[in-house]
């Protein structure tokens, strides 16, 4: 009777030893399988996946949506004067000399209130030196999200260009983050500053080339 007792007691025993097993091989690979989805979407969007200080995970849904894949080619209809190669790595070296200079906004609320706040310029005027120039990526999604920009820019005369890629305009304005508008600017904006005629040159350079751009356009 005690042989039977030490029986019974030996097989719950090994079975709670079984289950625990169970239970911690099921939580290592629900961990496992979490892990590996947070690894895909950070590959798809760096930056979307962080650890807060009490080191719970946080997934950044607005990055995530940034970073949405798009096919290539499907750039918005209405990306109209789009750079060729050799004229897009010419504007994307100057925007990065911009970002340096402290001469770029980006981003759609920035650049729309920037435009806004803009004193038209004489068509004439703006050939030469225009108050501030637009470069737009041509790969977004929605398209309604830039869609208004470029008949704002026209009803202030400001010059603007579109470039295939959102990755690398925002790689080029110093950001981690794919950027679907910047605008840049001749100075800095700030009073008492001194004139870099190095980044005059460069600013007057990309008004020329977004200009001649412009004389181009697909109707």
């Amino acid at each position: 009777m005690a042989k039977d007792r030490v029986e019974k007691k030996e097989k719950k025993e090994k079975r709670k030893s079984v289950d625990a097993s169970g239970v911690k091989k099921e939580k290592k690979s629900r961990k496992s399988d979490v892990t590996a989805v947070l690894n895909e979407i950070e590959d798809a969007a760096p930056g979307a996946v962080a650890v807060d200080a009490d080191g719970d995970v946080i997934v950044d849904a607005d990055v995530v949506a940034e970073s949405a894949a798009i096919p290539i080619g499907a750039l918005v209809p209405f990306a109209n004067p789009l750079c060729d190669e050799k004229a897009t790595k010419k504007v994307l070296k100057t925007v990065k000399k911009a970002a340096k200079q402290k001469c770029l906004k980006r981003g759609v609320k920035e650049v729309v209130k920037a435009v806004r706040k803009t004193t038209p310029a004489d068509p004439a005027t703006a050939q030469v030196a225009a108050p501030a120039i637009v470069v737009l990526a041509a790969d977004i999604s929605p398209m309604d999200v830039i869609s208004h920009i470029p008949v704002l820019c026209e009803d202030h005369n400001i010059p603007y260009v579109f470039l295939p890629s959102r990755a690398e305009l925002g790689a080029a304005g110093s950001t981690k983050r794919p950027t679907s508008v910047v605008m840049v600017t001749p100075t800095a904006g700030k009073k008492g500053e001194e004139k870099d005629d190095e980044w005059d040159e460069a600013y007057k350079e990309l008004n020329k080339l977004v200009v001649k751009q412009g004389q181009h356009v697909k109707v």
